[in-house]
């Protein structure tokens, strides 16, 4: 499960990275949870990319209602062209999702301990992910809710020590064939694999982390006794 992360690039570094002609203002961001809107890039209809905001957590186009509890942020790779909830969003609206980081929780006998994975070579992580839209079918005349979850897999060996999924990370060669509405759904189950751990680096981080309300730098600090590593 990948259930909070950060991202804390410059604009400027976003648009060159993902080819996206908007300037949002977006403000580092050290703390992201579910529900929050978060920014997404998905495809043009006549060419390119853009940057759109999204809530996370996805609210199939059929539902009756927002979940109040249970958000589907994660999609599983192994089940998403299949589960009703996923499906069509998988096969026509996918996105990535930028990241600088992302949080994953180790349950050791002194209870939760933080962990903080990024790039190793610093720089963006791209999740996969799927898109949805959805309007209150009590509102007929309400603005379109865009919705969105970031698809797992299973994690690699040295990641498995820390949580036993991982949100899907796509290299950039990989980012036009997800986005392409018409790439085969055989060639995206290709996609969904563990993302290369010597590309990682993971380390333990304050517990502060586990409040969304701690939203600033320091929570992405390494603890004063471990150092940094790959994975």
């Amino acid at each position: 499960m990948c259930g909070r992360y950060n991202l804390t690039l410059p604009v400027e570094a976003l648009i060159e990275l993902f080819e996206f002609s908007e300037r949002p203002n977006l403000m580092p961001r050290y703390n992201i949870a579910p529900t929050q809107e978060i920014p997404v890039v998905r495809p043009k209809p006549e060419g390119g990319r853009q940057l759109t905001l999204m809530r996370w957590g996805l609210v199939p186009s059929w539902s009756k209602e927002v979940a109040k509890s249970a958000p589907m942020i994660n999609a599983r790779s192994e089940t998403v062209a299949t589960k009703p909830s996923f499906r069509t969003a998988f096969r026509d609206r996918r996105c990535l999702v930028p990241a600088t980081g992302y949080y994953e929780w180790r349950t050791d006998p002194s209870g939760k301990q933080p962990f903080h994975i990024t790039s190793a070579a610093g720089g963006v992580l791209a999740f996969a992910g799927i898109w949805e839209t959805w309007r209150n079918p009590a509102e007929p005349e309400a603005p379109l809710l865009l919705s969105c979850a970031l698809m797992t897999t299973t994690p690699t060996a040295e990641l498995s020590a820390i949580h036993d999924r991982m949100p899907v990370i796509l290299p950039r060669f990989q980012w036009d064939v997800w986005l392409d509405p018409a790439t085969a759904p055989e060639d995206l189950t290709a996609l969904l694999k563990p993302y290369t751990a010597e590309k990682l680096s993971a380390y333990p981080i304050s517990s502060r982390v586990n409040a969304v309300r701690n939203e600033d730098a320091d929570i992405i600090k390494p603890l004063a006794d471990p150092a940094p590593r790959l994975i």
